[in-house]
């Protein structure tokens, strides 16, 4: 699977990070970018089960590409959002059931800080992007 460049941004910047500190920078950054949801958009419907923190997703298929919209309550979690939404936007849905989380962490050298409860979380927002994307 191909990245797109903002996933490619993101991969060098947090190759380059040294250490936990400049890596918890960059998510708070990459945090930052997230496009804000609109309080009608954060509905029960656009909740995300199985995440400890308040986390809603929102989705639309644009030429057969998806793109989703993600927020969440708690401040690391936005960037992890963050990250996983560079790696998944614009892609078919075959390619989106395939994608290897844990992989893409690692990469990003973040594999340390996903305790099983935010692991749990990213699975179950992948998850939800998966049903979305195949109940279209």
């Amino acid at each position: 699977m191909s990245l797109s460049n903002e996933a490619r941004e993101a991969l060098e910047a947090f190759q380059q990070a040294r250490g936990w500190e400049q890596r918890a920078r960059l998510l708070m950054q990459w945090g930052d970018r997230l496009a804000a949801l609109d309080e009608a958009e954060k509905s029960e419907d656009n909740r995300v089960h199985g995440c400890e923190s308040l986390v809603w997703l929102v989705a639309f298929e644009d030429n057969g590409q998806w793109r989703f919209k993600a927020s969440s309550d708690a401040r690391l979690l936005r960037g992890l959002l963050a990250l996983l939404l560079v790696r998944v936007q614009g892609l078919p849905s075959a390619e989106l059931a395939e994608l290897d989380l844990p992989g893409w962490f690692a990469e990003l050298g973040l594999e340390r800080q996903l305790s099983p409860s935010r692991s749990n979380g990213l699975h179950a927002v992948l998850r939800r992007m998966g049903e979305l994307a195949t109940a279209s």
